[in-house]
């Protein structure tokens, strides 16, 4: 796989190109990332790749010109192309693992108050990692790579990400490692049983718990086995029990 990243900010993949993610999944012929300076492909000495927006209004838009002939350089045949900005959809698990199937995946970053909305015809898709700004899209274009190149296969051990929050609707229940007791805080005793279908179950009722307190969203749209709905079940009444002491 590989994955091209348009910006005008190229100074800020150094570090992040070698963070082991990135290195790891290129040592093992998984991904290979590539950054483009969007600013190679602006005219005049000064090479500007901005304007005011038409219309009136504060800020500077990205122009055109530099973006998709930067666009044009990186194309392939089959590649899939995203900008990232505001508007964009919602970035969400079922997506990276929709774009960990591309050969090649092309990111835009946006930056300035945006970019000139001819480029998005140009785009399969335009994708958003939250409602709030940052200055660029160069760190969402980080957040998707990263968890792009982690999905693809024989980055991780198998399985290994069957049970991670958002998965399969749920967020993950709470883990523990050594020591058992610190500072006078247990790891809950199940986890010590080596009785398997008993931490299966614990697992599943703290995962349950968890999202019904941190995210109870996600269970509006998630069908819920009999077992899942008997566990909620016993989770309200828990929390009842403990609001009425």
């Amino acid at each position: 796989m590989k994955i091209s990243i348009l910006t005008m900010c190229p100074e800020m993949f150094g570090d992040y190109l070698r963070t082991h993610a990135v290195t790891r999944a290129a040592g093992l012929g998984l991904a290979e990332v590539e950054i483009i300076d969007i600013r190679d492909f602006a005219g005049g000495s000064y090479r500007h790749i901005d304007d005011s927006p038409f219309g009136g209004g504060r800020g500077l838009i990205l122009r055109c010109q530099p973006v998709l002939d930067a666009l044009e350089s990186v194309r392939t045949e089959g590649c899939h192309t995203a900008a990232l900005v505001p508007v964009g959809r919602p970035y969400q698990q079922a997506d990276a693992h929709r774009l960990a199937g591309q050969d090649h995946l092309i990111l835009i970053c946006g930056h300035y108050e945006g970019m000139d909305a001819r480029i998005y015809d140009h785009v399969d898709e335009l994708i958003s990692i939250g409602d709030y700004i940052l200055t660029g899209g160069e760190l969402a274009a980080m957040v998707v790579t990263d968890s792009v190149i982690r999905l693809r296969k024989g980055n991780l051990k198998a399985g290994s990400a069957e049970e991670e929050s958002f998965e399969n609707g749920l967020l993950e229940y709470p883990q523990y490692t050594q020591p058992s007791d610190f500072r006078g805080q247990t790891v809950p005793p199940v986890l010590l049983s080596g009785h398997h279908e008993k931490i299966r179950r614990w697992r599943l009722k703290e995962s349950l718990r968890l999202t019904l307190r941190q995210r109870p969203d996600l269970l509006e749209s998630r069908p819920l086995s009999p077992e899942e709905s008997g566990l909620l079940e016993e989770i309200r009444a828990e929390d009842r029990a403990e609001a009425g002491k």
